[in-house]
């Protein structure tokens, strides 16, 4: 099988696109394409007899975004009328679809030189996709009006599906806003970095005057607290009518799926309480943490790759919320312990060998110490003894951990070696590390 070479790469600079705003908003999409073209032609001297096809992409194929892209603006960079042309429509894959078709094609052996990109102006097609609503009372969507179609896929608005989505996933307004915040300022790095300077190129009007030489889009400066007081981009379009009398774009998602709207509300809830959590995950093996409410009321939960419910929690803010938490020693404990340790023998002047401890001297006599399920059985007790808001934390031969309870007002019931552990610790006093 042949081997496919990306030889050059080019694209022209972002801009606004809005009408009025972005500074090619008028601009023909024909003349951004062949911008591009013409680019890569003068940058590598090509022979555009040469060039066995153009396979190009764009979404919105209507009004001068119509009529075969890939070819019409291959004719308008001066390309030579050997060179074909073909457009494709796959929405927002696209672009990499034409990259993988025209590899595809060279591996394959079918053809040795091909061109592949896309072309779309957003600033036009929301201008012309208002006048064609206008025009026939609504938009005519991705089924073309198919009732059948639409009575088994629903197609919706993608921004509106986007929301959806994210509503579906749990995934709230503000982890998508911290990841945009991300994003602005990588592209501001790469910018000053000089990483686009070979690929960018300028826009020219038909006298050769630049029209664009730069991204418009990066906004560095932008912050949280500025995203948090933008209105959402698509909300206005969640209850825009598909057609005259027709369902909303919000209706026809909840034909699939009736439950998304409580799905929302439950995220904007949660997305508040949890607001300055831990944004990374660890991994603290044979970690238990006991709530009476669902752990959803303190915590997003994630969804990775091999697909169980996963959240992030910090033994911190298990304390500062007052959640029972029983760790079995993993190896984060055994640096803890000892700086534990270390803290209480400073703060009270307390040495503590935690293998000569009350409870293990108990275990030991009680034949537990190398039996897991016996000293799962004392967790278990341990559980049900203790009242709401109590860290547990046990200590029974290698496995250690302390025990807290705000204003040190520990009350046990029952078994005698709980007891053993509260006058333990209420005898260290309150100054204990974790």
């Amino acid at each position: 099988m042949a081997e496919a070479y990306i030889i050059d790469a080019v694209r022209t600079p972002r801009s606004i696109g809005k009408i009025g705003k972005g500074a090619l908003s008028h601009m023909h999409p024909q003349h951004i394409a062949a911008t591009v073209l013409k680019a890569l032609k003068d940058r590598n001297n090509l022979k555009t007899d040469e060039v066995d096809d153009i396979i190009w992409s764009t979404s919105s194929q209507s009004g001068n975004q119509g009529g075969d892209m890939g070819r019409m603006a291959a004719l308008d960079a001066g390309y030579d009328i050997k060179a074909s042309g073909v457009t494709l429509d796959r929405f927002c894959g696209g672009g990499i679809t034409a990259v993988n078709l025209a590899a595809g094609q060279i591996m394959s052996g079918m053809e040795d030189l091909l061109i592949a990109g896309g072309t779309e102006m957003m600033s036009y097609v929301n201008d012309y996709g208002s006048k064609v609503r206008q025009a026939l009372g609504g938009p005519a969507g991705l089924g073309g009006s198919n009732a059948r179609l639409q009575a088994k896929h629903p197609q919706s608005n993608q921004g509106v599906c986007a929301d959806a989505i994210a509503s579906k996933e749990g995934i709230s307004r503000e982890a998508l806003e911290a990841l945009g915040i991300v994003s602005q300022r990588r592209a501001e790095i790469a910018i000053k970095e000089g990483r686009f300077n070979k690929s960018v190129v300028p826009v020219l009007d038909d006298d050769g005057n630049v029209v664009l030489d730069h991204d418009e889009y990066p906004r560095p400066e932008s912050t949280a607290e500025r995203f948090a007081e933008m209105k959402p981009a698509f909300e206005m379009f969640r209850d825009f009518p598909t057609s005259e009398g027709g369902p909303t774009f919000g209706q026809l998602i909840n034909q699939k799926y009736p439950d998304i709207d409580q799905m929302g509300k439950l995220v904007l809830r949660y997305s508040k309480l949890i607001h300055g959590f831990p944004s990374h995950l660890r991994i603290h093996s044979s970690g238990i943490i006991i709530s009476q409410e669902p752990i959803s009321c303190y915590s997003a939960t994630i969804m990775p790759p091999k697909g169980y419910p996963t959240t992030q929690f910090s033994m911190l803010e298990a304390e500062d919320i007052g959640l029972f938490k029983f760790d079995i020693l993993s190896q984060r404990g055994l640096g803890k312990i000892k700086d534990s340790l270390e803290v209480i023998k400073n703060n009270q002047g307390v040495e503590i060998d935690i293998h000569r401890s009350t409870l293990a001297h108990r275990c030991e006599a009680a034949g537990l110490v190398d039996d897991d399920d016996a000293f799962l059985r004392i967790c278990h007790i341990v559980v049900e003894a203790v009242h709401n808001y109590t860290v547990i934390e046990t200590v029974s031969g290698g496995r250690h951990q302390m025990i807290h309870r705000p204003g040190n007002a520990f009350q046990f019931a029952g078994d005698d070696i709980l007891g053993d552990i509260a006058r333990d610790v209420d005898g260290i006093g309150s100054e204990s590390a974790n």
